[in-house]
């Protein structure tokens, strides 16, 4: 590849790692025509990048003007119907990588599954008759069984000790949407909404003093939660659970998984969740 984008099949051979700057993919497909579908997401790959470049300023703005990118739309669209909840485009990000990628996957051969994945932020396809495992990594092992009847294809997960900033204390929150990119969208504000202002042994700093640019500026980020107590616990969660389940009765999502010291909520309905440990609460 050109332009400092580059492929490569990790060690099992199959996996495809795509990697440019701080866009890094994992894809796979099974079906007839997963080596046209390979191919096709090696050459859209090259581009994105430069792409989302071309216009950086205006998506680490709050939603605005229209954006002329493929990815850069996709963005705009994933995160406009939350306003006016502070977000930008940067919210939907990977899920909108993630997405553009398998688009010209499926468009380019016949698939039985698919899935690219963007640092844990998941497109998928999954034909009829088919299904697949999501794992949830916050070290709960809980996994949703997904089938192509649920409608659900994108899987992101958010929260303050993931590799994005968070202006909420969630250990992840986890959402099955139908893009990966309103799960990523979405994911961002739920894992925001689960929050106790001003506690004492919550730490946080204006983002701009870990990511100069970053698109929440001088807004106060979580960087480091100590031990809290159920009553608090509770409290953050019931606070993060009821945002979720406005986003999931708009149609936005379909499922959100919040977890917060070994404590788990659940608004919607998630597909084939199976749940690994004793103390779970759902919705």
């Amino acid at each position: 590849m050109t332009d400092g984008a580059q492929a490569w099949f990790l060690a099992d051979g199959r996996r495809l790692h795509l990697n440019h700057g701080p866009i890094d993919l994992i894809v796979d497909a099974k079906g007839h025509g997963r080596e046209a579908a390979l191919k096709a997401a090696i050459e859209r790959f090259r581009s994105v990048l430069s792409e989302l470049a071309g216009e950086l300023d205006l998506l680490r703005q709050p939603v605005g003007p229209d954006l002329n990118g493929p990815v850069a739309r996709r963005m705009r669209a994933a995160v406009a119907p939350f306003a006016p909840v502070f977000v930008t485009p940067m919210a939907a990000v990977a899920g909108s990588v993630a997405d553009e990628i398998l688009g010209v996957m499926v468009a380019a051969g016949e698939l039985n599954t698919a899935y690219v994945n963007n640092g844990g932020d998941v497109a998928f396809h999954i034909a009829q008759g088919e299904e697949m495992v999501a794992h949830i990594a916050d070290g709960l092992s809980d996994r949703a069984v997904l089938r192509a009847g649920h409608e659900v294809r994108g899987i992101a997960t958010s929260g303050w000790r993931g590799r994005s900033q968070s202006l909420g204390i969630a250990d992840s929150v986890t959402v099955l949407a139908p893009t990966a990119a309103a799960a990523d969208a979405a994911a961002t504000l739920i894992a925001n909404a689960v929050d106790l202002p001003g506690h004492p042994v919550i730490k946080r700093c204006p983002a701009t003093e870990i990511s100069p640019d970053s698109d929440l500026g001088a807004r106060l980020v979580t960087v480091e939660v100590g031990p809290l107590g159920r009553r608090d616990i509770d409290r953050a969660l019931a606070a993060g659970l009821a945002f979720a389940r406005e986003v999931a009765d708009k149609g936005l999502i379909r499922a959100a998984r919040l977890s917060l010291q070994g404590h788990v909520r659940i608004a919607g309905e998630m597909p084939g969740l199976e749940l690994q440990e004793t103390e779970r609460l759902d919705a």
